[in-house]
């Protein structure tokens, strides 16, 4: 795989919360068109990581996105450089429709658009990447819906949309399928192939295994902050060690992931 294949990297990237160490030493890859699964026990360090890439949290260790050293930059320039997020917490706008609230995170807005929306406030143009941005989250039907007509997984879904109005490079995933039941996981599931199929790079972090080893190329396990497995989703499925992480040492067969 060419340099250039690589949107997203991560070199001993490090998280300290005064004396807790979250993240310890991460290095890892997110390439074109692929979809990378970050998993762990509750409190492994995944948000943590997340955080830290996307500049909310401050880290040490290094971080290149499409080949540019990135370690230094603040959220939004990450944002703006083609990263983007989707959140645990939804937090749509209730009161604007689907399509509306695709719009507002499409939005750029500087001062001169601020200024421009308190001069002539109105309905503006649509942002050319909101319908492209609906289609790939499957969403195009619901443009007109408000966030509280939507099935969970929709709305879930709508985050997503949210996320890619922007024509992010990389767009990582945090816990996207919390609280879906297995069709509406598995309807995610293809949403997030069809991204990567398009060139967006993937980096997935979720509890639900089902969704993870079946949708990932690759798969990195995380275990109080340090990566302990890193393999491909079969691999992942046959370590002990990513087993015993999970389940404990009485893991019983029927619950092997």
């Amino acid at each position: 795989m060419h340099g250039d294949d690589i949107l997203l990297a991560t070199e001993e990237l490090t998280v300290r919360y005064g004396g807790v160490l979250a993240v310890d030493k991460v290095s890892l890859r997110v390439p074109r068109g692929r979809v990378v699964g970050l998993i762990g026990p509750n409190g492994a360090g995944k948000t943590s990581f997340v955080d830290a890439v996307t500049g909310f949290t401050p880290s040490t260790g290094e971080l290149r996105l499409r080949g540019r050293p990135a370690s230094g930059w603040p959220a939004h320039l990450r944002a703006q450089a083609g990263l983007a997020r989707t959140w645990q917490s939804l937090e749509l706008f209730q009161d604007l429709t689907v399509g509306q609230n695709v719009q507002v995170a499409a939005r750029r807005l500087g001062i001169g658009s601020l200024l421009s929306d308190m001069v002539r406030p109105g309905r503006k143009p649509v942002e050319p990447k909101v319908p492209a941005a609906l289609e790939r989250a499957g969403l195009l039907d619901a443009v007109d819906k408000y966030p509280g007509e939507l099935s969970l997984g929709q709305r879930k879904l709508l985050g997503v949309a949210r996320a890619l109005a922007a024509g992010p490079d990389v767009l990582l995933m945090d816990e996207p399928a919390a609280g879906l039941d297995s069709d509406e996981s598995m309807a995610l599931g293809q949403r997030i192939r069809a991204i990567a199929a398009a060139g967006t790079g993937v980096l997935l972090i979720d509890h639900d295994m089902g969704l993870v080893l079946k949708v990932c190329d690759e798969v990195h396990v995380l275990e109080f902050g340090s990566l302990i497995a890193h393999g491909t989703p079969g691999e992942i499925r046959r370590n002990d060690e990513v087993v015993a992480a999970y389940l404990g040492s009485h893991g019983t067969e029927e619950n092997r992931i």
